[in-house]
């Protein structure tokens, strides 16, 4: 559940920037909200990762 509290902060934080880009045209809120992209990603891949590492050990 860790990592999906992290997800659901990042997406908050991506939020706010795209707003801020998108309706501001703040061109470093844009840097940051695709900086959170990637972060959003990478805790996204991780997050399948342990579903799938615990689905198998229930299997088991």
């Amino acid at each position: 559940m860790e990592k999906l509290a992290e997800l659901k902060a990042l997406l908050e934080t991506a939020e706010k920037d795209g707003q801020l880009f998108y309706e501001k045209n703040n061109n470093a809120a844009g840097t940051r909200l695709r900086n959170a992209l990637q972060q959003i990603k990478v805790v996204a891949t991780d997050l399948r990762k342990d579903v799938t590492d615990k689905k198998k050990e229930a299997k088991k």
